[in-house]
């Protein structure tokens, strides 16, 4: 059918996300066009998904000069390139690398892909989303309603995590996570939780904190060689698997992602959205939370406007 005529991108695809995000999509029913990208290694990652035995045709792009012939007629574009953390480093530190190598990536998309649905999941996303709206600005083809930061993870942590305190099927778990994507501006919203769970207050307190510094846990485990990439991988294909049947009609299909937004004071935040055929087709907002959780999302405030200022103010300055 044309609805499972998906061509999608992944630019970093050789990395530590990148490849096994890229192995989960071409597994997809839903994607028939898989174009990798990736300053080295591609071609090598291409031919080896190649012999997968699902029908999604894969191509190779390596270097500057290939991207625009990748990105060219892409309905999806998830960018997953940039350094991963080392122990002791917050997603702020990636800032530098990551916000030039974004910048770069997204100019191209503008440029070749203008109307594809673009994921970004290089950190600090709570500035990576602020610079590549301000790049679609500068070449006059915005559209808020198309560019997404992937925060699956946090919900997918949270999702876990519940499950496992209470013994439930985490796939059957569903605990909207709002605000941004590092540290305390992760807002979980266990009050919101399907089924409905309760927690004492200091056990509350320790599951949220979990969820915020889950993404450190996997860096130290990892002792210096990387952060997560595998359930990274898991949470950014989801993601995609999400929106790609939203543009195919399905109805009431709805991830939570870090975008454009008047919900706050902030003028990005990540909330829950019902996707459809031109990405957001509706912001479902906050809903009804906790004291605790209104506390979570005023302290978050400070940060989150520091970090999305930050991101367009390099964007600005970007050339």
């Amino acid at each position: 059918s044309p609805q499972n005529n998906a061509k999608v991108a992944v630019l970093g695809a050789s990395g530590g996300i990148g490849q096994p995000l890229s192995l989960l999509l071409k597994n997809s029913p839903l994607v028939s066009k898989l174009s990798l990208y990736d300053i080295a290694h591609t071609p090598g990652v291409a031919a080896d998904l190649s012999h997968i035995e699902t029908r999604a045709a894969v191509k190779g792009f390596m270097g500057a000069e290939q991207l625009p012939e990748c990105l060219k007629g892409c309905n999806v574009v998830v960018i997953p390139a940039g350094v991963p953390r080392k122990p002791g480093m917050t997603r702020d530190d990636l800032f530098n690398t990551n916000a030039s190598i974004v910048a770069t990536l997204t100019t191209a998309c503008a440029k070749h892909c203008p109307e594809a649905m673009i994921c970004i999941i290089s950190n600090p996303v709570n500035s990576t989303i602020p610079i590549t709206s301000e790049v679609f600005k500068k070449q006059g083809v915005y559209n808020p309603k198309k560019i997404f930061g992937v925060t699956t993870l946090d919900i997918v942590r949270a999702n876990t995590f519940v499950a496992e305190l209470k013994g439930l099927d985490p796939a059957k778990v569903t605990v909207p996570v709002i605000g941004g994507h590092a540290g305390k501006t992760i807002i979980p919203l266990i009050s919101q939780c399907t089924p409905k769970v309760d927690f004492p207050q200091d056990q509350l307190v320790k599951l949220t904190g979990r969820i915020q510094e889950a993404g450190t846990e996997v860096v130290q485990a990892k002792a210096g060689a990387g952060s997560a990439t595998l359930s990274m991988a898991y949470a950014g294909a989801r993601f995609v698997f999400s929106l790609l049947e939203a543009m195919n009609g399905k109805q009431g299909v709805v991830e939570c992602s870090f975008v454009k937004s008047e919900e706050t004071e902030s003028p990005y935040f990540s909330t829950p959205l019902l996707l459809g055929k031109n990405g957001i087709e509706k912001n479902l907002g906050i809903g009804k939370i906790t004291p605790f959780e209104e506390k979570m999302v005023a302290e978050a405030m400070a940060e989150l406007k520091a970090s999305i200022k930050k991101g367009e103010e390099f964007a600005k300055n970007f050339k």
